[in-house]
């Protein structure tokens, strides 16, 4: 079985960043993972989504509609620009602090993205609302916000990776100056994960039965023929 995970913010969060280290893990926890970013205008704080597929079912980058087990949003609108991605009972986890689109600066009629934030609280029953000002506090930073939260997912017990897999790929990942702030930053996160966990037990309801299922002896007969399918269209191409 996969389990898909989408981020999205603006650009300028370490959106691109985040997804690459929970890619890494899962490799560095030998799983397999397809990722993937579209970006648009990022560096005018344009959206920003990343995808990231684990498992052995997953012939695509792209995750479908419906069907991200996890959105982790780093702006309200963006978390709802986004929710028809996340499946039934899936989890969220969005930074409620807002970034003012362009347009809201060249006409403004008063967004704040509080009816956002309302909206996301009453609509899903597995949501972590966090404050990247608060989480990062002690960091000295926001910049931080985008490890933090790898942090808050895996304390809520929202991925599978251990928090050496974690730790050791921000390591090998992040440049040498910055690693020590970045694994402050992870550990920030992984103690508000689990004080929200501790507060709603549900959030990881599923999770484990979802990445543990074993595969069917008639869901790896499907695979491996569609595997076949694939190699011979891509052999006859040649």
């Amino acid at each position: 079985m996969s389990y898909n995970i989408l981020l999205c913010g603006v650009g300028g969060q370490g959106t691109v960043l985040a997804s690459k280290l929970l890619a890494a893990a899962a490799g560095r926890a030998d799983r397999t993972v397809h990722s993937a970013e579209t970006i648009g205008m990022a560096q005018r704080g344009g959206p920003v989504t990343s995808h990231v597929r684990i498992g052995d079912d997953v012939y695509s980058p792209l995750i479908p509609k419906s069907c991200a087990d996890l959105i982790i949003a780093f702006e309200p609108s963006e978390a709802v620009r986004n929710l028809p991605y996340l499946k039934e009972n899936g989890a969220l986890i969005v930074n409620t602090s807002v970034i003012l689109p362009v347009t809201e600066s060249l006409n403004p009629s008063g967004y704040t993205g509080t009816e956002m934030i309302a909206y996301l609280r009453s609509t899903i029953d597995k949501c972590i609302m966090v404050n990247d000002g608060a989480l990062c506090e002690s960091l000295g930073s926001t910049k931080f916000f985008n490890v933090a939260v790898l942090g808050v997912a895996q304390g809520a017990g929202l991925i599978d990776f251990t928090e050496e897999d974690m730790l050791d790929t921000i390591r090998s990942t992040v440049k040498a100056a910055f690693v020590d702030k970045n694994i402050e930053a992870f550990k920030a996160g992984l103690q508000a994960g689990a004080e929200e966990k501790e507060k709603n037990p549900a959030l990881a309801e599923g999770k484990e039965e979802i990445l543990q299922r074993k595969l069917t002896v008639e869901e790896v007969e499907q695979i491996n023929a569609l595997k076949k399918e694939i190699e011979d269209k891509r052999n006859k191409s040649y």
